[in-house]
């Protein structure tokens, strides 16, 4: 019986017969943001109050600041491309946690700016 010291041990990478979906998530998540924006601003723009803002420039309130959905769409596209790349499945998971909050950030900013139901 050879009983070699091994300097290793091999791990499982994922149990058996679990599906790595998070790049497929990912992209559904990139694929659907943009429909979700324009009827997020369809949404603001029915409103009465932000329409008249636009059109006439009257009653004009503000969100939260505008370079914070820069930021977040920005970092919704590095953290998708992350998703894409990593070869790493805890990397991805958590990039993906990313790039959700940041379109829901985004979506937020866009929101924010929906005026007082009265």
């Amino acid at each position: 019986m050879d009983t070699a010291p091994s300097s290793t041990i091999p791990t499982p990478a994922a149990p058996a017969g679990a599906k790595d979906r998070t790049r497929l998530w990912a992209g559904l998540s990139a694929a659907l943001f943009p429909g979700v924006f324009a009827g997020a601003v369809l949404l603001l723009l029915s409103s009465v109050r932000v329409s008249g803002c636009v059109t006439y420039g009257v009653e004009c309130t503000r969100g939260l600041p505008g370079w914070l959905l820069l930021w977040s769409a920005g970092a919704a596209v590095v953290a998708f491309a992350v998703v894409l790349a990593a070869p790493r499945l805890r990397v991805r998971q958590w990039a993906l946690a990313v790039q959700l909050l940041a379109e829901c950030t985004a979506i937020l900013v866009v929101l924010s700016y929906y005026p007082d139901p009265a």
